[in-house]
């Protein structure tokens, strides 16, 4: 028997070949096509070229080309966008798996190159195989919120998600015509037995192929099954169970739905954000500003809006009424009638958005809000209390909480 792995004689699966391979394939290039668009999307959403406050990728050059401003319609837009990403990035595991076992024999196949496009071949599978990996697994610990990699993870997500996606189209556009060609077998249980993945001496079967990839589908519904109810509300949220907002609502009454971040957790004490204490600053046109306490704000024209909370995370809440200011009206009132760009900053003293720049077509939405009520009732120290931005369609982590100032103007 061949101990080497380079040898084919060494890797003995009935199950690999061109046509579970192939299947498999076509399965990813679909989903990872719609990922790689997603994704691309949801770093739009997050205005990254609005302000260097945003930008958690700097030097992308020309990998920000297609950036474009995020819109305020439809509300959910982020909730349906960045779920899917998420959702369909697990529901997929089992499918990367078992496509990479299928193909395994090949990564140890000598000589490592025979040609120029042997080569380059290669070398597309070794950024294939290993951006597959980082891009899968950094997604995983991004949603489990378990930031064991180094550095952050927007850009290490973000330019690792071109090198996948570049080596993953070079490997498309050689393999796809292969894998359709072995497709027209579907019907056929015991396909044609030629192809450096089949093995020259397999051993017996003990599932047959439609059985195997039943099991991978299997997985891919049981994951899809356990993780997207905490898009949802009620019953469905509980069905989560493998994701860090399944699960009950954290509590009850009107503040009992999903958050992030606690106000312990971002250092936020009850005594900077009583009355006594806090204070809204708002500056725009030619420094003019304002200070403003909670009963001043309480003075102003108030508003209420239905909109979701959406994170990057792929979890999100259904509409809750939020009940405040409209942004567009503090602008106007530092002399901004035409409403503008705005930075807002939070009491958060650390993390990566405790600043965030929203722009102007936000801040013109009759819906975008600073708002000091949820569902009836005063914002809770962990919805972020005494005031927090609620803008529809834009990512959470852009609905600054415990906001503290306010600069409008053009950024």
């Amino acid at each position: 028997m061949p101990r080497s792995p380079s040898s084919p004689a060494f890797w003995r699966s009935p199950l690999r070949g061109p046509w579970f391979t192939s299947v498999l394939g076509v399965v990813l290039l679909v989903g990872i096509t719609v990922l790689f668009v997603t994704g691309l999307v949801s770093y739009a959403a997050y205005n990254p070229d609005l302000s260097p406050v945003n930008d958690q990728t700097p030097d992308k050059g020309l990998l920000g080309f297609y950036l474009f401003s995020w819109p305020t319609h439809p509300s959910w837009l982020y909730r349906l966008t960045q779920g899917v990403h998420v959702t369909l990035g697990i529901a997929l595991i089992p499918v990367l798996l078992a496509k990479l076992w299928s193909v395994v024999p090949k990564l140890f196949a000598l000589p490592p190159a025979r040609s120029l496009a042997h080569a380059l071949e290669r070398l597309s599978l070794l950024l294939l195989v290993g951006g597959g990996l980082f891009e899968f697994t950094t997604g995983v610990l991004n949603v489990q919120l378990d930031y064991i990699f180094p550095g952050s993870f927007y850009p290490l997500h973000f330019y690792g998600a071109w090198v996948f996606f570049a080596a993953f189209l070079a490997h498309a556009v050689l393999k796809t015509p292969l894998a359709l060609r072995n497709l027209r077998h579907l019907r056929d249980e015991q396909p044609s037995r030629e192809g450096e993945l089949v093995s020259p001496n397999p051993a017996e079967p003990t599932v047959s192929r439609r059985g195997a990839l039943g099991v991978v589908g299997g997985g891919s519904l049981l994951l899809l099954a356990t993780t997207a109810g905490r898009s949802f509300d009620g019953p469905l949220r509980e069905t989560a169970v493998l994701a860090p907002h399944g699960g009950p609502e954290p509590g009850g009454g009107p503040g009992g739905f999903q958050i992030n971040k606690t106000a312990a957790y971002a250092g936020i004490s009850p005594t900077e954000t009583g009355e006594e204490a806090w204070r809204l600053v708002v500056t725009g046109r030619a420094g003019r500003s304002v200070r403003l306490d909670r009963p001043q704000l309480l003075q102003l024209a108030l508003h209420s809006s239905a909109l979701p909370i959406a994170c990057v995370e792929g979890w999100s809440t259904s509409d809750q009424w939020w009940r405040g200011v409209r942004l567009r009206d503090l602008a106007a009132l530092v002399g901004h009638d035409d409403p503008v760009d705005v930075l807002v900053e939070s009491l958060q003293r650390h993390g990566a958005f405790r600043r965030a720049a929203l722009r102007a077509n936000q801040v013109a939405d009759p819906r975008s809000l600073l708002a000091l009520f949820v569902n009836g009732e005063d914002l809770t120290p962990d919805h972020g209390y005494p005031a927090r931005v609620i803008v529809p369609a834009a990512p959470g982590v852009l609905n600054t909480k415990w906001v503290a100032r306010m600069t409008f103007g053009d950024l």
